[in-house]
């Protein structure tokens, strides 16, 4: 089962997820797509537009949340109308999936809410296609119960499962390749998300921070170990960005990348 927008553009080597962490306007959000899309569609690789409407987990009360649900919602289906690819967002509460799914086509359980049944239910209940990111505090294998969660309220549901790293201490993250196979053993797309697994989260100062030039070395090696998706935040200008903006790729450094990492899939082909 396959994504018809995904399909649409053949099996590839990989597919792509890839957008700013938040959607803070619609001229962003149409800069960045347009640019992946003339990529990711010179190159044949699948891509799947992202984009949270709402940033329901942050530091700090202050930290910016979004530009409202519905008007971020309604840039994400603009998008994905537009250049005729899917799209995906976060949601949070288990009333939030049905108003999502009007808009996008696929739902995002984030990591800290993977075990969280009713969420995974209403997701699955959608019909919308289901990512969900693997806990940082769970191994690959133990996701097989989030799987079977969706599959339980509908056996036609086409689930991702994306790893983001580990917890290791109480601020840093690692990236355990085994989970990878793990999860690839329960029968679903996995995904390696290359940014948010270089977080360095609970920093004094309220900040999450990040460890960006290492992300060409997590996809590297998410890639040599068969994921079928690489996850990727970019922003024309991280520095800037008002989400996650310390562990994001620059726009500008995609396309290298994506180059280097076919060459890695072609030749463990």
């Amino acid at each position: 089962m396959q994504l018809p927008s995904l399909a649409s553009i053949g099996k590839g080597p990989f597919f792509l997820m890839a957008g700013s962490c938040a959607i803070e306007s619609n001229d962003l959000a149409f800069e960045i797509a347009e640019r992946i899309h003339v990529i990711t569609k010179s190159m044949g690789i699948p891509y799947i537009f992202k984009g949270s409407y709402r940033k329901a987990n942050r530091t700090k009360i202050d930290s910016f949340t979004g530009i409202g649900d519905i008007k971020a919602l309604e840039i994400l289906k603009a998008v994905g109308d537009h250049y005729d690819i899917p799209t995906v967002t976060d949601i949070h509460e288990s009333g939030e999936a049905a108003m999502a799914a009007a808009y996008v086509d696929v739902l995002q359980i984030p990591a800290f809410l993977c075990r969280q049944t009713d969420l995974l239910a209403a997701a699955a209940q959608t019909g919308k296609a289901v990512n969900i990111k693997k806990g940082q505090f769970m191994s690959g294998a133990s996701m097989k119960f989030a799987v079977e969660k969706v599959l339980h309220e509908n056996p036609n549901a086409l689930v991702y499962l994306t790893d983001r790293g580990n917890s290791f201490g109480y601020g840093d993250l690692v990236v355990d390749y085994r989970n990878l196979p793990e999860m690839a053993s329960l029968g679903v797309p996995v995904i390696m998300d290359c940014t948010h697994s270089l977080q360095r989260p609970n920093q004094g100062n309220g900040v999450t921070g990040g460890l960006p030039a290492l992300i060409e070395t997590i996809a590297k090696a998410a890639i040599a170990v068969s994921a079928d998706g690489i996850f990727i935040e970019t922003h024309p200008n991280p520095a800037v960005a008002k989400s996650d903006g310390a562990n994001m790729l620059p726009l500008d450094q995609l396309e290298r990348l994506l180059e280097k990492l076919m060459k890695v899939r072609e030749a463990i082909v």
